[in-house]
């Protein structure tokens, strides 16, 4: 049963548009052997696909033969019982045709649906484990369209492209059989007035793929105005600049254009379908001029009206099958492209899953030995970093804005892996580590705090699936956080939004490290853990970061003075190397690089707090008594 596809954006399916042409994958046998290993576990399914497509084929049949039958015996022969047996076997063999064909679906749709399900799995494992390179070099909405659109395509070319060529060929050969078995001159006719038929389409296709591209691109552009200036932020652009009447203006240039189009591409068709109609109409004639010279000539003494009837039904029965297949060369291009398209995420190399050591250390220091690093080659973030940090201390990293502070950090739970030199836990290199292991013994408060669209409780549980409540409390209340959530009237349950955005920055802040807390690591990175918090709010928790970290090993990557202040050491970051190191004290009086982010950065930060403080005094006073 041949089914109807279209391209993308609604174009005609029988044509590649120019991007298609230009990155057309190449059809090798690795490729075709890859795609059919998702289909082999349903080999069984697929061939009862067959079987019923060929029943299908071979039921459809039987109305034209028995058209002819009518025609013969029942019409000519005056006999009505005959007549009325022959119209209801016609009736039986359609349905039957139906039945077929529903079973035909019902099983495509299982397998591609199954398929689907397997490839999404794969897909959605795999990138689970993908660098965090790719995550950030990546579109998220190219990740998105891979991991959805592509993949739920496949469903298209399992019940589309695949079961066309196999339903096409089957109504192609059988109708072909039959119409030589009832008389070859006939359908030999009816094979001339095929491309006769198929001709037409081509280039009338052509013309309407030509209107319906230029219109597409119109319509985007007209989408891309209204999106644009009816926004909430693009109608105030426009209200604020007054171009209400440009962009009016704009818009009905544009919607003209597409009318005119739209209305070329219409009546493009309407004269389509005019032609096709008349070579449809001028093949059965042509049939019934040629099987009527052979019987009034006697050229074939068998040939009868019935015969001629049939066999004009069958080549009409051949016209779709053969311009699918002619499509065919389209369809499965476009199949290639979707399942490259899908092959080049998974071919992707995952990130080092590490040696699988899980070592039971007793030392938790870090040290970063001669460490180098480069997102991109020949543009160096690292050059030349060394220190330790001993077990149960912490150290501060300092430095302006893109020294490689964050980057640091990056490299201890190997989130990127080092150009050159090591990083190590205990005496141990980090790439020795089983990599699940290592960063579950590390606990990160990232500058840009992140929460999934659940409840609080469904996000501090996101550390510890197994937390009692008493310990999830003792957390947020550790974090400062836990009077907040309970004056919420749905409390613990309360919903924070997409990306938390119901809470504020210093509250999805707290929740942060309270999540961590409750992971409870022997390793803490605190990178600008408290920029999103005002100073009172700081203040708040400062205390209870100064628990958390008591008697773990951590970095502290901040522009708070207040929080440097409580390092072990500070080290400050210049150029990709580590420029100074020392106490607060000792790095003032060198009047270095540091001195000069006292001055420009952490001064600022303590005149900022001042006026939090005076503000938060201000207000209390002013508090009614």
């Amino acid at each position: 049963m041949a089914r109807a596809y279209h391209g993308g954006h609604g174009q005609p399916r029988g044509f590649l548009t120019e991007e298609e042409k230009k990155n057309r994958p190449t059809a090798t046998p690795q490729l075709i052997k890859r795609i059919f290993s998702y289909l082999i576990p349903y080999w069984k399914q697929f061939l009862l696909v067959f079987l019923t497509i060929l029943a299908s084929a071979l039921l459809g049949l039987l109305p034209s033969i028995i058209t002819g039958r009518i025609v013969d015996e029942a019409l000519i022969g005056r006999d009505l019982q005959l007549l009325i047996r022959l119209l209801l076997m016609a009736f039986a063999a359609m349905i039957a045709s139906q039945l077929v064909s529903v079973l035909e679906s019902y099983i495509n749709i299982s397998i591609s649906q199954h398929v689907i399900f397997d490839m999404k799995n794969e897909m959605y494992g795999h990138l689970q484990h993908m660098p965090q390179s790719f995550f950030t070099t990546e579109k998220q909405g190219d990740i998105v369209t891979r991991m959805n659109t592509d993949i739920s395509g496949v469903n298209s070319v399992i019940t589309g492209t695949l079961t066309n060529v196999l339903s096409n060929a089957a109504i192609l050969a059988t109708s072909l059989v039959a119409l030589f078995t009832m008389s070859w001159q006939l359908a030999i006719v009816g094979m001339v007035i095929i491309p006769m038929l198929i001709l037409p389409t081509k280039q009338v296709g052509k013309f309407r793929w030509k209107l319906t591209s230029e219109a597409q691109a119109k319509n985007d552009e007209l989408n891309q105005q209204i999106n644009e200036t009816l926004s909430v932020s693009g109608s105030l652009l426009v209200k604020l600049f007054t171009r209400e009447r440009r962009e009016y203006n704009q818009f009905v240039k544009t919607n003209r254009d597409v009318t005119n189009l739209s209305i070329r591409e219409q009546r493009g068709g309407r004269w389509f379908g005019v032609i096709t109609g008349m070579f449809t109409q001028l093949g059965p004639l042509l049939m019934y001029f040629a099987g009527g010279l052979l019987i009034i000539t006697g050229a074939d003494p068998t040939l009868t009206v019935g015969t001629i009837t049939a066999t004009v039904a069958l080549v009409n029965r051949l016209y779709q099958p053969v311009r699918e297949l002619l499509n065919l060369q389209v369809d499965f291009t476009r199949s290639l492209a979707l399942f490259s398209r899908i092959f080049d995420y998974l071919d992707r190399p995952a990130e080092d899953a590490g040696n699988g050591e899980t070592p039971a250390l007793r030392d938790w220091s870090i040290t970063y030995d001669h460490v180098a690093f480069s997102y991109q080659e020949d543009q160096p973030v690292l050059k030349d970093i060394s220190f330790t940090v001993p077990d149960g201390h912490m150290y501060a990293i300092v430095g302006p804005s893109g020294a490689g502070k964050s980057t640091i950090s990056n490299l201890l739970p190997r989130l990127y892996d080092v150009t050159a030199g090591g990083v190590r836990v205990g005496g141990v290199d980090v790439r020795n580590f089983d990599l699940g292991y290592l960063r579950s013994q590390i606990g990160v408060v990232t500058q840009d705090t992140y929460l999934f669209n659940g409840s609080i409780l469904e996000n501090l549980r996101y550390a510890n699936e197994d937390a009692s409540m008493e310990d999830i409390e003792a957390a947020c209340r550790t974090a400062n956080i836990h009077d907040f959530i309970t004056g919420l009237p749905e409390g613990y349950d309360t919903m924070v939004g997409n990306r938390g955005l119901k809470l504020s920055g210093g509250e999805k802040q707290r929740v942060s490290i309270a999540r961590v807390i409750l992971k409870n690591p022997k390793v803490l990175i605190l990178d600008e853990a408290t920029s999103s918090l005002d100073s009172i709010s700081e203040s708040a928790i400062q205390d209870a970061l100064a628990a958390v970290m008591a008697g773990r090993t951590s970095i502290v990557i901040a522009h708070r003075l207040s929080t440097i202040l409580q390092a072990d050491n500070i080290l400050v970051l210049s150029g990709g190397v580590i420029a100074e190191s020392g106490s607060h004290t000792d790095l003032m009086a060198r009047n270095g690089i540091y001195r000069e982010l006292y001055e420009t950065q952490f001064r600022k930060a303590i005149d900022y707090e001042l006026g939090d403080r005076q503000t938060a005094f201000e207000a209390q006073r002013a508090k009614p008594v």
